[in-house]
């Protein structure tokens, strides 16, 4: 019997209830033509994707995919992150969505919380 060493991918965004319908379809095709699977409800939308990390190819398709779904949740007045937070994958695409100054906002209120930045250091901001 082989055993395969696979990982969980997890990524999630939020859009408003009013276009649920209209990222579950486009996000569906889109898990089709790249065989990934996810679920949805209450306006969030995750998907749990099991890759190989040792596969390149699909590594690639993976992160692909989930800029994909982060530009379309904002295309729909979303947010690129749902419950899950930004973590490392998601900063640039944080920036996109709320702008330099929202950031230096975000920044200063860290720095006040945290000023030996002991808490997520190098996480976000």
């Amino acid at each position: 019997m082989a055993f395969y060493e696979y990982q969980a991918y997890s990524t999630d965004v939020c859009v408003p209830i009013s276009r649920l319908p209209q990222i579950i379809v486009e996000t569906k095709e889109d898990l089709i033509r790249n065989n990934i699977t996810g679920h949805v409800g209450d306006g969030n939308f995750h998907c749990l994707i099991v890759l190989d990390p040792n596969d390149p190819d699909e590594v690639q398709r993976v992160h692909f995919f989930t800029e994909r779904l982060a530009r379309r949740a904002l295309a729909m007045d979303g947010t690129c992150t749902g419950e899950h937070g930004i973590g490392l994958g998601k900063q640039a695409l944080l920036r996109e969505e709320v702008g330099p100054l929202a950031i230096e906002v975000m920044l200063g209120l860290k720095a006040t919380l945290d000023p030996k930045n002991l808490m997520n250091p190098g996480k976000v901001l």
